[in-house]
């Protein structure tokens, strides 16, 4: 890709994430006190994220963080060109985006499409403004990052280093190769451990070491062999702890203070539970922090902390470091809770046979919150956790929409909205239901994609959780396996296939049952409703192109892919067309034919998913690899849309979330930012992590 492509974003929308409202109404000081510490809990990980992302990323943060502090902490980016007065003020403008965008990613790859993003200005022009800083330790920490922070001609893209891609979750070791990580992986669940919380590095030629994220330096428990061990190749795997030490301490100390005002016993259980798993490194402890959090129901304050997503690591079984601390929204919730009374209903009509259903579906928690704090890359919409498949299957899930995010809009923006790839005359339209439409995706996608279907399993040797005598089944997971163990990689974007898939086709198929409990009742709001949310799902897939990767042919986001793939479905059932007249695109517009959304597009929708939910439930990874592979490939029909695409691409927003502090008083009080490039910078800075 040409080097303007990997440039920052500029005139980003950026967005003070408010919660002030909630965190004010909670009943007592210590629902306050406990969010106070979790959040300070969650955001000491944040560290574990810059050191899973890229080798470079920990120092260009602290690079940042000092160069405000030798500034003086200007409060505005007036103050920063002020400062910076012998530096061009476009110069500086650019270094701030850039800033605000490494903030917002917790690294310099994007959270949302895995690509490496460099300043808008050269390398010069970044020296310049190092040298007119004039401190030592500026320079000094500078001169260590200044080619990483450009380099693009490898390593622009996340992924398996053999291929010339960057993974920082395998430290010093450009030599790693797949085979090496399947077969320790496999050596890693044969012997009981999970890999969330864990790095590998390469040593040497069949040597290895496993850093595991804990407090502790040493091994003090026994969920960890004592010795190292092997894998069947002979390679030798030795554990080492203490993987970001000095972070783990600091949330162990924050989490022991929140035990001091939990709401109930659980919360108890739970929080003593993330103790042990982030002192020692246990994830067995955790995952039992997990089914007590499944059972601590609509808390005041909700919170769910650990290394839970395994998107970014190229095996797709290591996860990234996530901390969510937020408050119920009451009146959202109860939308969502009759949504939770109905899915019993709603899952009969999902296009499978109940051999692939849970023999008992137990209704989940399903909350809104208004996020406080989402330690991490990136904030989704929604949750549906925990990801360990068997407590989802004995103890249940929560599904968690979070309406502050899903509602936030800058309150300035730099410039005007461009909604691309639509007809003009259906851009009001679109902005008047868009989020309502999405809030309705969202809670479908969460409750009942990932919610719904059995893994079929023998569960130990000769003992099986179905019919074994069904001659429909022909696979299933053996006792060691999970989905992310067998599918990979691949699981990630497959499972967001499968919920979006799932979502989409029951607003298409039930809207009078789905739309009514969002509130959306009058048959022409709906009839909207149902047209928005399917356009909404097309453009995705079509701006989708962005993320992924022609010469590697590698997609670097699971929802882009599976949108792709949703895209492609309804394209070649003849849903919608793809016009235009102008030889490089310019013109390209979605045009749905209205007419094929009740019936044809259902049957496409259905069809497409039904494949999808069986080659997971029997665990059948040839075939169902192969099939999602070809549904998601770009082929030229659709590769030559991907330059409009980028040149029509339009900035993410940037969210700035708020920092709580303990006035003199023991009182809490929260502090937010202002919705700007410095004020981003500002409110990391506070955090002192």
């Amino acid at each position: 890709m040409a080097k303007e492509h990997f440039y920052a974003d500029t005139e980003s929308p950026i967005v003070s994430l408010s919660a002030k409202k909630h965190f004010d109404a909670l009943s007592t000081q210590d629902a306050k006190l406990y969010a106070h510490y979790l959040s300070r809990a969650s955001f000491h990980g944040s560290r574990a994220v810059l050191r899973s992302v890229s080798p470079e990323s920990e120092d260009i943060y602290d690079l940042i963080i000092l160069i405000h502090e030798v500034l003086g902490q200007p409060k505005t980016n007036s103050e920063y060109e002020e400062k910076l007065a012998q530096v061009d003020k476009i110069v500086v403008n650019y270094y701030l985006e850039y800033v605000c965008q490494f903030l917002s990613n917790l690294g310099n790859y994007k959270s949302f499409g895995d690509v490496k993003f460099i300043p808008r200005i050269e390398v010069n022009q970044f020296d310049d403004l190092i040298n007119s800083i004039g401190n030592g330790k500026v320079s000094e920490l500078y001169s260590k990052v200044r080619h990483s922070i450009y380099e693009i001609d490898t390593g622009s893209l996340l992924g398996w280093p053999e291929k010339g891609q960057v993974s920082n979750y395998y430290p010093n070791s450009p030599d790693i190769t797949k085979t090496e990580v399947d077969s320790i992986n496999q050596t890693l669940a044969s012997n009981g451990i999970m890999p969330e919380n864990t790095r590998v590095e390469k040593v040497s030629q069949g040597e290895f070491i496993v850093h595991v994220a804990s407090a502790e330096t040493g091994n003090t428990t026994d969920y960890y062999p004592k010795q190292s061990i092997t894998t069947p190749e002979g390679w030798k795997i030795s554990f080492k702890f203490g993987d970001g030490s000095g972070e783990f301490k600091q949330i162990v100390e924050n989490l022991q203070a929140g035990l001091n005002h939990v709401a109930n016993p659980t919360q108890k259980n739970l929080i003593s539970y993330y103790i042990e798993s982030f002192k020692t490194g246990s994830m067995n402890a955790h995952k039992q922090s997990q089914i007590e959090w499944v059972k601590d129901i609509k808390p005041e304050v909700e919170s769910n902390i650990g290394f839970i997503e395994t998107y970014r690591d190229p095996s797709g079984v290591r996860g990234e470091w996530e901390g969510l601390v937020a408050m119920v929204n009451h009146e959202r919730t109860a939308k969502f809770s009759k949504l939770v009374e109905n899915a019993g209903y709603f899952i009969q009509e999902l296009p499978w046979d109940k051999i692939y259903e849970k023999d008992t579906f137990t209704p989940p928690d399903f909350t809104s919150l208004e996020v406080l704090t989402f330690a991490g890359s990136g904030i989704p919409a929604g949750i549906n956790i925990p990801n360990y498949d068997d407590v989802r299957l004995n103890y249940g899930f929560k599904n968690v929409s979070l309406g502050n995010v899903l509602s936030a809009n800058p309150k300035n923006p730099k410039k005007p909205e461009a909604i691309t790839f639509i007809d003009p005359s259906k851009e009001a339209l679109f902005k008047k239901w868009r989020d309502d439409a999405f809030e309705v995706q969202v809670g479908l996608h969460e409750l009942l994609g990932h919610g719904t279907g059995k893994l079929l399993q023998e569960t130990s040797p000769g003992k099986f959780n179905f019919d074994k005598n069904d001659e429909r089944i022909t696979s299933w997971y053996g006792p060691n396996d999970t989905w992310g163990s067998l599918f990979g990689i691949t699981a990630g974007s497959f499972e967001e296939c499968r919920a979006e898939l799932v979502a989409l086709y029951l607003i298409l198929k039930k809207p009078l049952e789905v739309l009514p409990i969002f509130g959306i009742d009058k048959s022409e709001d709906q009839k909207d409703v149902i047209y928005i949310a399917t356009l909404l799902m097309i453009r995705a897939g079509l701006i989708g192109l962005e993320f992924w990767d022609p010469s590697s042919t590698k997609w670097g986001q699971p929802h882009m892919q599976a949108r792709f793939g949703i895209f492609k479905q309804l394209h070649k059932a003849g849903v919608f067309s793809l016009d235009f007249q102008a030889k490089d695109f310019d013109d390209l517009q979605i045009n749905i034919d209205e007419s094929k959304l009740d019936n044809v597009a259902i049957d496409a929708l259905g069809d497409f998913l039904g494949n999808l939910h069986v080659y997971k439930c029997t665990g059948n990874v040839k075939e169902g690899v192969a099939y999602y592979v070809d549904k998601t490939t770009v082929n030229p029909e659709y590769s030559r849309f991907r330059d409009i695409v980028l040149k029509k691409k339009q900035p993410r927003k940037k969210i700035i979330q708020a920092n709580s502090f303990i006035n003199e008083n023991n009182e809490v009080e929260l502090i937010e930012y202002d919705e700007s490039e410095v004020g981003m910078i500002q409110s990391y800075f506070d955090r002192k992590i």
